[in-house]
């Protein structure tokens, strides 16, 4: 069965993660991309992912140069369909997190399709997965086959909860960690009810994690020779989130509470209500509460044993919040913002996203981008965050339909001819 493609198969050249083909590999890249500048240029890496800390974490490689193949199942990365707004086929969702990607659709369930994904990771410096636990190990690839076939793989799994542990074997999702991690608790407004972060904050953070964390160990491999396997999971991420709350706890045994936008170290640290909108003020010290006192007509602040140290102001909290907003409403946001601003007190608007998004600062950061998606057309995505002197990040490739890939990945990467990849077809591997 399928000895066409095991055979063009087992003919393909191989290379390790090292990439000792690299001019080979080089050649290959330029036909796929523009630039070759990126700081992980010559990386590979293959995405087992979906949903969104593991997307956004190979994105982010992916902008820094990675060659990145993102293999789905057939129904392909649920995110696709969680809309609307859908531009084509996938959803707003996908196209957010999914861009520097090449996607291979693959029935990974099956010996055939495990043998395609084995050749993948053999070619990869990089695998990254968000199963369940013993997925991977279920389809054959344990310990012992990683340390004969690939031994230089930078290996990243992403759980719900660890591989140790009573939760270990349940699934993680945001909202449910948001809830259990104490995140949630410390959200909202005071006595009101818990709530969540306005996007998936522990995905969010897990996936810049994962990303910082696949790096250092790449960086590892050129001292050690070998690659490593690296761990992270939801619920200790969103642990490492609570940081200085969660150092309340442990030095003083002080539980976390809500204060709504307010801080519950540092006052006046919220927002504030203006004569026509409402503005954030972020006082750090005490030469920038003086200096905001000064511009809201009240210097005696400043002096006043309630309101003249961080720690007084903090026992004082709903007295000097409740001054400044009754001072604040004498002028607009604006009058105020550039009063407070002249004089070096943190401050800002509170802007909608669509304001954010189209303000001219975000412009001059490159913070949107435009491609040319090949059903959608013009495509404006959100920018890379990061900026490189020398081995600058690029958007290369817009997000990838569905399979668009799988004959070229297939092709270059394993050496398989149409007649052997029409077979994988008509078996529904691919």
């Amino acid at each position: 069965m399928l000895a066409a493609a095991r055979t063009a198969y087992d003919a393909a050249p191989r290379h390790d993660g090292e990439h000792n083909g690299k001019e080979d590999y080089n050649n290959e890249a330029r036909t796929m991309t523009d630039s070759l500048n990126g700081a992980l240029d010559g990386i590979r890496v293959v995405d087992l992912t979906r949903i969104l800390a593991g997307p956004l974490c190979t994105m982010m490689l992916g902008d820094m140069g990675a060659d990145v193949i993102k293999i789905e199942p057939p129904t392909g990365d649920d995110t696709r369909r969680w809309g609307p707004p859908f531009a084509g086929d996938d959803a707003a969702y996908f196209l957010g997190i999914n861009r520097n990607k090449r996607s291979l659709t693959l029935n990974m369930a099956v010996p055939e399709g495990q043998k395609i994904l084995a050749g993948l990771i053999e070619k990869a410096d990089v695998l990254i997965d968000n199963f369940r636990i013993g997925t991977l190990e279920k389809w054959g690839f344990t310990e012992a086959w990683f340390a004969q076939r690939a031994p230089r793989l930078v290996r990243c799994s992403i759980t719900g909860y660890g591989t140790s542990g009573p939760r270990a074997a349940l699934p993680g999702y945001d909202f449910i960690l948001q809830a259990e991690s104490g995140l949630k608790s410390i959200c909202g407004e005071p006595g009101g009810v818990p709530t969540k972060y306005g996007v998936a904050i522990v995905d969010v953070c897990t996936g810049m994690l994962a990303s910082n964390a696949i790096l250092a160990a790449i960086n590892a491999r050129h001292h050690t020779g070998k690659g490593q396997k690296v761990e992270l999971s939801l619920y200790e991420t969103s642990l490492a989130m609570l940081i200085n709350v969660a150092q309340n706890y442990l030095l003083a045994g002080r539980d976390g509470g809500r204060f709504g936008n307010g801080h519950p170290s540092i006052v006046p640290y919220t927002t504030y209500q203006t004569a026509d909108a409402m503005i954030a003020i972020g006082i750090g010290n005490e030469r920038q509460f003086s200096r905001c006192a000064q511009v809201l007509g009240h210097p005696e602040w400043a002096q006043d044993e309630r309101y003249n140290s961080n720690r007084a102001r903090v026992e004082n909290r709903v007295d000097i919040d409740g001054k400044i907003n009754a001072a604040l409403a004498a002028d607009t946001a604006d009058a105020w913002l550039a009063k407070l601003m002249a004089v070096g007190v943190p401050c800002g608007k509170i802007n909608t996203v669509a304001q954010a998004l189209d303000d001219p600062h975000t412009a001059a950061r490159h913070m949107v981008e435009t491609v040319e998606h090949p059903t959608i057309g013009e495509l404006r995505l959100l920018g890379i965050p990061f900026k490189f002197s020398d081995t600058a990040c690029s958007v290369r490739r817009p997000p990838p339909t569905l399979g668009q890939h799988t004959d070229e990945v297939l092709s270059e990467e394993l050496g398989l001819d149409g007649a052997a990849i029409a077979e994988l077809r008509r078996q529904k591997i691919v």
